[in-house]
């Protein structure tokens, strides 16, 4: 993520692996001094509209931790549903999901 103003990094987005049976995990993370500026929703959006735009994609999956309610806000702005909690980590979708 690069910030337009200081043409600076402020973040990272990105698939995390390729596409598994139509199904993407996506990521996401903002530097502590530029966040609750909107840099991830913004990013998590855009991430999420192209996956999805992409022939075979039928389902976006996200991976936050339970206690990290930054991610969750920006998850549910976006607008991921919550699948399911393992090992200290919520699982978000948005689209078809399959158990994994």
């Amino acid at each position: 993520m690069i910030e337009r103003e200081t043409h600076s990094v402020v973040g990272d987005v990105g698939f995390m692996g390729r596409p598994d049976d139509g199904i993407v995990e996506i990521g996401f993370s903002v530097i502590p001094d530029r966040h609750r500026r909107g840099y991830a929703t913004e990013a998590a959006c855009a991430l999420l509209d192209w996956a999805l735009r992409e022939p075979g994609i039928e389902g976006v999956i996200v991976r936050c931790d339970a206690g990290n309610e930054a991610s969750i806000r920006v998850l549910e702005r976006v607008g991921f549903t919550r699948a399911g909690d393992a090992d200290g980590q919520i699982r978000w979708h948005v689209g078809v999901t399959r158990e994994g």
